[in-house]
């Protein structure tokens, strides 16, 4: 749910979880503009309270696991989620709200004021690659670049991104996800959607590629081969399979907000969001049934797990499990804490979970035992 503000940019909705992707950390959407600059270049502090701060998103890197959260907090655990430091240097204090690795030591994360990191060394140190400032450069370069090659629909995106461009970096990325260590999109709040041919050294605005006319907030990206999928507010997905050349909406029976898809296979997905929302396609998109859930409570996270199951999370705490393919889901009895925002596996089979009250750790013998 969105409102309006008197300068006509939407903000999302106190009432829904993901307002901590917003809040948490200080974002500039209702703090002081001024004082953003100094968090892009206020580098984290050690902050031995961190694991039991809010995080936003997790990832593994081979055997390591990676939380990142408020006030720039990257968290590293190299025992399956059971003990965690803090990587060495991170360049920002901004929230990081997503985290994504390819390879065995190369990964990106994203956050308030528009900030894109890079590590290289499997998340013990962090660069910034770009910020708010720059991205809305960008978006204002590609955007006129479309009006000056006769896009009539461009003169809006211009006036839009003119408008970024003054308001200064303020603007969240919300999801990353790289296909490999040089072909990477970054998606955010307003439309933002960026993309990298080259790890991050340069990178290039998708506004003009994907039908976002009214600039909804996008929540997620993934990316499997050349086919990518994001998902984002009022009902939007939209989905890429020719490695974003172009993309098209895929029309969906709900008009509220997604957070999320769960990939299951080729062509089935299962799209998860607001008010215990989900929907299941088994034919990559062209039809859609709701997967019934047993309470309206915002569901924030899903994954699939190794061994074909798919776990959602929502904003009470609660994790639910399906073991049919996204066909039904049950609630399992334990309860890892409320607010949570994201969910990795290890290769030992537990869960590591992210949100509002810091880190949990559900073992695989649990999830095997309420499977049973």
């Amino acid at each position: 749910m969105v409102f309006k503000t008197p300068s006509g940019w939407r903000v999302p909705h106190a009432a829904t979880l993901f307002s901590l992707l917003w809040l948490l950390g200080g974002s500039a959407v209702l703090a002081d503009t001024h004082k953003v600059p100094d968090l892009l270049d206020l580098p984290a502090r050690a902050d031995v309270r961190a694991q039991v701060a809010p995080q936003l998103a997790l990832a593994r890197v081979g055997e390591r696991v990676v939380a990142v959260g408020v006030r720039g907090n990257v968290l590293l655990s190299d025992d399956f989620g059971r003990n965690w430091r803090q990587a060495r240097t991170v360049p920002v204090s901004v929230a990081l709200t997503d985290v994504h690795f390819v390879g065995s030591d190369r990964g990106w994360a994203v956050g308030h004021s528009g900030v894109i990191l890079h590590s290289a060394d499997g998340g013990d140190s962090w660069t910034r690659q770009l910020d708010g400032r720059q991205a809305a450069a960008i978006v204002l370069d590609e955007a006129s670049a479309r009006l000056a090659g006769g896009d009539p629909g461009a003169a809006r995106a211009v006036r839009d991104a003119q408008r970024m461009v003054e308001e200064g970096p303020d603007k969240p990325f919300l999801g990353v996800h790289f296909a490999d260590d040089q072909r990477g999109y970054a998606v955010g709040a307003y439309g933002l959607a960026l993309v990298t041919e080259d790890g991050g050294a340069t990178w290039h605005s998708l506004a003009g590629r994907i039908p976002n006319a009214r600039g909804n907030h996008l929540y997620q990206v993934q990316v499997r081969g050349r086919d990518i999928l994001i998902a984002g507010e009022q009902g939007v997905l939209f989905r890429s399979q020719d490695g974003g050349e172009s993309f098209a909406a895929i029309p969906t029976p709900y008009a509220g907000t997604y957070f999320g898809v769960v990939v299951i296979d080729a062509d089935t997905m299962l799209a998860y969001g607001l008010r215990g929302n989900a929907w299941r396609s088994h034919d990559g998109g062209q039809s859609w049934v709701q997967v019934p859930i047993d309470q309206e409570i915002t569901l924030t996270a899903g994954r699939l797990l190794s061994d074909g199951s798919v776990v959602l999370a929502d904003e009470s705490g609660r994790l639910l499990r399906s073991t049919d393919g996204a066909r039904s889901f049950v609630a399992l009895p334990e309860h890892p804490g409320s607010g949570l925002t994201g969910m990795v596996e290890t290769s030992a089979g537990d869960l590591v979970l992210s949100g509002g009250r810091g880190l949990a750790r559900l073992e695989h013998r649990k999830l095997v035992a309420e499977a049973k």
